[in-house]
């Protein structure tokens, strides 16, 4: 028989969803895949309990049943500081994993080149190569994850067709700062290059930090391509509603690859949805004041323990330091911790380019039990962790 296509030879499946099959296999604390063991608010339940009794069975729209680009353009307006058209520049996908992909195949021909900063989330990569195209990654270094502004520019000189920015990012929390993103901005208008941003954490910021929407800067709503979703802001991982936001030349395209894709997302729950996107500004307070406290719950628990950790500024992940125990696998190491341990972690490996095996990566979005059982297994991780 004839091979199969070439573009996913260097593919794995997910690392981020095998260890949580991995973590159920052995009744770990599932602290990898990034989802939460608490409700979504009863607001968005209590809605979704009236939909199943009514007449959205059905496709909606394409690009987003309407009453929810509407309630999204008007959210997102305020938040973002310029008008968006609900008809003309929004398209509602499935999952931000969708609308990063249509976003991705909206802009790039084969052959065309896309920075992506490193450690990234494991799907740009992917998202790149499948679209043709060829990742360049530039480097963020640690703690703080900030980039060099002269590695940056040398990427751009390979005049590439866009670049990736994820803000704040998974794995390493980075919340990118003003003058960051103008460095990046700067680059794009001279280099003439599109941004797509995963912005799915923009309102889980810890202070000071402060996420600024990259399309606000001067100049960039008209090159920028603007991602996110519904799964973290109203813990509905599974309800997979994300959306594009860009201007209306380039939605147009985008509207034509998700139809393709996916058709449409899910009626039912956009309409449930409609009622989290009419929160007022209260909810998102709420929203980064629980995660401050998981943060500070969790972080505190490691450092009594003396674990040595990254601190985010932004989304609930943080990058455990494992070089004391001297493994040359971290996924080795991963699985170990789930079965010996009990708990459930993501490689680190998975996220960089470079040759990275010293870290591992857990997030923070549990019940505060939850990571207060995580905590007492890692009490005495140590002995169980050591190699033979």
């Amino acid at each position: 028989m004839k091979n199969l296509s070439s573009r996913t030879a260097g593919f794995t499946d997910s690392v981020i969803r095998r260890m949580t099959r991995i973590s159920n296999q052995y009744g770990a604390v599932n602290l990898s895949q990034g989802f939460p063991d608490f409700e979504p608010p009863k607001e968005i339940l209590d809605r979704l309990a009236d939909v199943t009794k009514e007449d959205f069975h059905q496709y909606s729209i394409t690009w987003g049943a309407q009453n929810f680009r509407e309630a999204l353009a008007e959210k997102q307006s305020r938040l973002m500081g310029f008008d968006i058209n609900p008809d003309t520049e929004i398209v509602v996908t499935c999952g931000s994993t969708e609308a990063m992909m249509a976003a991705m195949m909206t802009v790039a021909n084969p052959g065309d080149k896309v920075i992506v900063f490193s450690p990234f989330y494991e799907n740009y990569g992917a998202d790149t190569i499948l679209s043709g195209a060829e990742p360049i990654y530039v480097p963020l270094y640690p703690p703080e994850f900030n980039f060099n502004a002269d590695e940056l520019e040398a990427a751009f000189r390979q005049n590439p067709k866009a670049l990736i920015l994820c803000n704040p990012s998974n794995p390493c929390g980075k919340v990118f700062t003003y003058d960051e993103l103008k460095i990046i901005a700067d680059l794009a208008e001279k280099y003439d290059t599109y941004v797509i941003t995963d912005e799915v954490y923009e309102h889980i910021v810890y202070k000071p930090s402060e996420h600024i929407y990259f399309a606000s800067l001067p100049g960039m709503r008209q090159r920028t391509i603007s991602c996110s979703s519904l799964s973290k802001t109203y813990s509905v991982t599974g309800w997979r509603l994300g959306y594009v936001i860009a201007p209306a030349e380039i939605t147009e395209t985008v509207k034509k690859v998700h139809d393709f894709l996916t058709v449409g997302a899910a009626a039912p729950l956009q309409e449930a949805a409609v009622t989290g996107l009419k929160f007022g500004d209260d909810y998102y307070r709420q929203l980064a004041d629980k995660y401050t406290h998981k943060r500070g719950l969790f972080l505190k628990g490691l450092d009594d323990l003396k674990i040595s950790h990254t601190v985010p500024q932004g989304a609930y992940y943080v990058l455990l330091d494992i070089s004391e125990f001297g493994y040359e696998s971290d996924l080795e190491f991963c699985e170990k911790l789930a079965s010996d341990v009990g708990i459930g972690a993501v490689p680190g490996s998975s996220f960089f380019k470079e040759d990275v095996n010293h870290l591992i990566r857990l997030h923070f979005a549990k019940k505060d039990e939850t990571l207060n059982e995580a905590l007492n297994r890692l009490e005495h991780f140590r002995a169980k962790m050591k190699l033979k």
